[in-house]
């Protein structure tokens, strides 16, 4: 693998880089919509204060409302998505900066409307609905947070605190990708630069084992340094989370963080135990025949990642991936596959490299008709950056048919669905690399890009977060606190209880809290297994019964916030309220993995 070299945002193409003009040509435009919106929200609290006592005004409000959010949606995009490609520009982060300090305002101001709906006669409500069906999702969640909803005052001030509450996430994110400074590290007498994105979208996969390892070493060297204020700043969301629990009325975080998803704690823990128990064998029977096949002395957490036969893994260009992606999706249809195609002109799509840059990838969608989603990834040229464009495609796929087909307060789906239609185009692309050949060892790479990239990411990696995330919680309703150590041994616990004899813990590996964001985003992190699962099941429908099951996905990802996620999932044909489809799931890996095996037997 060659070396790799991160430039400075000034340094990259333009080409690689995603187009933020279509929001706003200037900054100057930015600035004056910026103002016509805080009138706007000025001129919305003077209109319908006091003033929502019958369904007619309500709808009129709740249209204006939603033309003030998609206002916000396109300047909050403008405002943020620079400092996610360099938190080392200081224009930029001062830039998100000053939005957030605006919008706590422009939230305080708003937040009569929550607070006097909620009072409004659920008679009243339901004439709502009558006169606009499409505000259905919206009056919802409305008639439910009468029961959560605080004094009017008590909500203001929570909004203009809104910044305040969820500066942990940026204190992370700060100290994860501007003051941390990784160095070089040296193997058999040769330096090799290292950083965050580096480690995590390169080293990680590094085919020669003693440059992977020594690449872990460094790497966990230097977040140990750290430990103790990313746990602080941990310590702070969560109390800040149990807090507002607390205050409205919830007598667990859980339930809490629970309540916007519409789903219960009964469905969370068995999401969790369920891949604990019986996914966990399967695994070690995996990564027992990858330390076989590579040849290794053993399996350490700095070796997870590594693919079963990288030299058959093809070098896979930005313009390679065009072709792979059209070929992935045209299951779904003509006018699918060029809603996603899209992409690559209109630059939807960050794939530059360079130093600051926020590791992983994400998509995001903004609420206006002309703009379209974004999505940022770091391409290093490998097969595996393929899954995670074609991941993100998956979310900006449902983000816009969801935008399409439902008003702008109800086309966001529950996060428990939220991860669907992402996982259920991996399982795409690698049905579009097994299918084309008859070649035993690309039907194995397929099958191991499959359990490395789309299973191991969603099902093990994410979940063994929301393992852990759930010892902390459970600390927090206990009334109990922690520090840096104590969340290293939570996390090393989980890893030991799911790896077994089959992988080495090696010191480093507790770390593993540390380099993840999505603890600063509530019960994230299981939803990606939950996603999956429902994904791998509608998959397998389509395998199975071609167009029929492709016209329900495509019904599915229009749904947005129309159904909670039980009903939602029965629209793809999955139903979530037993756990025969994660066991189906789980099984279906299981004969992955069995066959995987019996190519390795056939090819040598």
């Amino acid at each position: 693998m060659e070396k790799q070299e991160l430039k400075k945002r000034s340094e990259v193409p333009v080409e690689l880089t995603w187009d933020l003009e279509v929001l706003f040509a200037t900054r100057a435009e930015y600035e004056t919509a910026l103002t016509k919106m805080e009138a706007d929200v000025a001129e919305f609290a003077e209109t319908f204060t006091g003033a929502l006592n019958n369904a007619e005004v309500i709808v009129e409000a709740i249209k204006a409302y939603e033309a003030i959010q998609t206002q916000v949606s396109v300047l909050y995009h403008y405002a943020n998505l620079p400092a996610a490609t360099d938190l080392t520009n200081a224009d930029y982060t001062q830039m998100a900066g000053q939005f957030d300090n605006k919008m706590a305002t422009v939230s305080a101001t708003l937040s009569f409307f929550d607070s006097e709906l909620t009072q409004v006669p659920e008679e009243i409500l339901d004439a709502v609905v009558e006169i606009e069906p499409l505000y259905a999702s919206f009056i919802r969640h409305t008639k439910a947070d009468k029961h959560i909803q605080l004094t009017p005052e008590v909500e203001k001030a929570l909004a203009q605190l809104s910044p305040t509450l969820y500066a942990p996430e940026s204190i992370y994110d700060q100290a994860k990708l501007a003051d941390m400074d990784f160095g070089t590290f040296t193997v058999d007498g040769e330096d090799y630069p290292l950083s965050f994105v580096l480690y995590e979208d390169f080293y990680m996969y590094h085919t020669d084992t003693a440059i992977r390892r020594a690449a872990f070493d460094a790497f966990s060297k230097v977040l140990k340094q750290y430990e103790n204020v990313i746990a602080q700043a941990y310590y702070s969301k969560v109390q800040t989370e149990k807090t507002l629990a607390t205050m409205r009325g919830f007598d667990s975080v859980f339930d809490y963080l629970l309540y916007d998803q519409e789903v219960d704690q009964d469905l969370y823990n068995r999401q969790i135990d369920v891949i604990m128990s019986d996914l966990a064998p399967v695994m070690r029977k995996y990564i027992t025949h990858l330390k076989e096949v590579q040849g290794l002395d053993k399996v350490t957490y700095a070796d997870l990642k590594i693919d079963l036969d990288p030299e058959y893994s093809p070098k896979v260009t930005i313009e390679d991936s065009q072709k792979m992606v059209a070929d992935a999706v045209s299951i779904l249809g003509e006018e699918y596959t060029e809603m996603i195609m899209r992409a690559y002109p209109e630059r939807w799509v960050d794939f530059a490299q360079n130093t600051g840059k926020s590791t992983g990838g994400f998509c995001t969608s903004v609420s206006a008709n002309k703009a379209h989603p974004y999505i940022l990834m770091s391409w290093t040229n490998h097969l595996s950056n393929v899954y995670t464009l074609i991941h993100e495609f998956g979310h900006a796929g449902q983000g816009i048919m969801s935008s399409d087909h439902n008003a702008v307060v109800g086309d966001n789906p529950s996060l428990y669905l939220i991860e669907g239609p992402s996982t259920f185009n991996e399982l795409l692309l690698t049905d579009s690399l097994t299918r084309k050949t008859d070649d035993p060892r690309m039907e194995r790479f397929a099958l191991t890009k499959m359990m490395s990239d789309t299973y191991f990411h969603n099902f093990v990696t994410h979940l063994l977060e929301a393992a852990y995330q759930r010892e902390v919680y459970k600390l927090v309703d206990a009334g109990l606190g922690f520090d840096a150590q104590k969340l290293s041994e939570l996390k090393r616990n989980v890893l030991e209880t799911f790896w077994g004899d089959a992988v080495e813990i090696n010191p480093g590996a507790e770390l593993t809290w540390m380099r993840q964001p999505h603890y600063y985003m509530g019960l994230y992190p299981y939803t990606y297994s939950a996603g999956l699962t429902i994904a791998t099941q509608a998959f397998l429908k389509v395998k199975e019964e071609g167009q029929p099951a492709v016209e329900r996905w495509l019904e599915f990802l229009k749904t947005g916030d129309t159904y909670i996620p039980a009903e939602a999932a029965a629209i793809a044909g999955v139903d979530i309220t037993t756990d025969k489809p994660l066991k189906d799931t789980i099984a279906y890996l299981d004969r992955s993995v069995d066959r995987m095996i019996a190519l390795t037997k056939e090819l040598n």
